[in-house]
């Protein structure tokens, strides 16, 4: 039986392309490019194009762009790079995030604000999952450094408004002058990143986070975007790779393998969105045929590939389990607060209430699945369901 893959959102399986293009860089181009011979030459000038491809499909520097192992090091290293670095000449410092972010930034935010001299703000969302600009105005002081918003949603695909956000902290910046305490702009891209423009300085960001494995890439390779004269401080110590701010030998197939999976998605994006939305389309129909069902999120404010969808008196992990059983794979929420058995703390913030929470899970589509597939997921939905409620109190 063949599995059907609805959780893309999670990771995504390495593009062929990306596996042959990384291939060579674990045995036959597998020198150190810090080395200075052919070797190791060999695979600097490998990472050197995957920068480049890197900053094309940016629209900035190749200095700008640092290689992390992830998107959660490229938030932490962002974040708190910045925060240790206004430290030493400042204090009673504020931070502004929003309630639905990714752990890797709302734990950040939590664990720093703890701090003696930091608080940290945390801007509401409405029903569908947008940051609502009005309150982020209010809680923003004259001594905010750093505002921290995903670009949209790993839950529910709600896309926030990234370039009103850029506005807002831009008249801030205006209003303080250039004696003023520097404002800064962070943006988790990494839902994003297949299906939105990531153009920086279209933007206006000045950090931009992206990781290899959502986008047909390998695990463990990303890459922070550092707007260049913005001073941070490194995370770890030992090295001068990465401009001194990520030590450590560098990952090369990782890194190749990231640059390709840039390089695909700048060449077919549009054209696996139109694929995608059609196939979305079409489950979302199908969903809507079940009784006491809601969709978490709006379409005209959700990414093309993710549907949260709640169903009342059928419990997510349960229906995770069944749909697995029958060869479906999809989630509850995302990937990395799997195992809690508290609700959706993106659907919580959205004033999603507990009994609908507690019956959500995600579909998240990809470049590899179709149309076929619709027909024997929504079956394999539809026992599940009708079992779950039927063993419900």
């Amino acid at each position: 039986m063949k599995e059907i893959y609805y959780d893309n959102s999670a990771t995504t399986k390495v593009d062929p392309r990306v596996l042959q293009e990384m291939l060579p860089f674990f045995q036959e181009n597998f020198g150190n490019p810090n080395s200075a011979h052919s070797s190791g030459q060999s695979a600097l000038s490998a990472i050197d194009d995957a920068r480049e491809k890197i900053a094309n499909y940016l629209s900035c520097e190749t200095q700008e762009i640092i290689f992390t192992s992830g998107a959660t090091e490229s938030n932490n290293l962002a974040i708190q790079g910045i925060i240790n670095s206004l430290l030493q000449t400042q204090d009673n410092l504020h931070i502004i995030t929003s309630k639905i972010e990714h752990p890797s930034v709302l734990e950040v935010f939590k664990t720093i604000s703890k701090k003696e001299g930091i608080e940290a703000g945390f801007v509401e969302v409405d029903s569908a999952g947008v940051v609502k600009l009005e309150k982020l105005k209010e809680l923003i002081q004259p001594n905010t450094v750093l505002i921290s918003i995903m670009y949209a949603n790993n839950e529910v695909g709600s896309i926030q408004p990234i370039r009103e956000i850029s506005e807002i902290i831009k008249v801030e910046r205006d209003r303080r002058g250039e004696k003023g305490l520097p404002i800064y702009f962070h943006v988790d891209a990494v839902q994003a990143f297949n299906y939105l423009p990531c153009q920086v300085n279209w933007l206006g960001v000045d950090f931009l986070s992206f990781s290899g494995h959502k986008i047909f890439g390998p695990k463990g390779i990303g890459g922070l975007f550092a707007k260049r004269g913005i001073k941070f401080e490194p995370l770890a110590f030992g090295g001068h790779q990465e401009y001194s701010l990520r030590p450590g030998t560098l990952n090369v197939p990782g890194i190749v393998g990231l640059g390709k999976a840039v390089e695909l998605v700048a060449d077919e994006q549009e054209k696996n969105i139109q694929k995608i939305k059609k196939i979305k389309s079409k489950i979302a129909g199908e969903l809507e045929k079940f009784e006491n069902v809601r969709f978490n999120g709006k379409g005209e404010f959700q990414l093309p590939n993710i549907i949260n969808v709640s169903f009342q008196n059928a419990e997510g992990e349960s229906i995770l389990m069944l749909l697995d059983m029958d060869g479906v794979a999809v989630s509850t929420g995302s990937a990395c607060s799997s195992g809690s058995l508290e609700p959706s703390h993106v659907l919580t913030a959205m004033g999603v209430q507990p009994k609908w929470a507690h019956g959500s899970i995600r579909i998240s589509l990809g470049k590899d699945n179709t149309e076929v597939e619709v027909n024997t997921f929504i079956k394999s939905l539809t026992v599940a369901i009708k079992k779950l409620r039927e063993m419900a109190p």
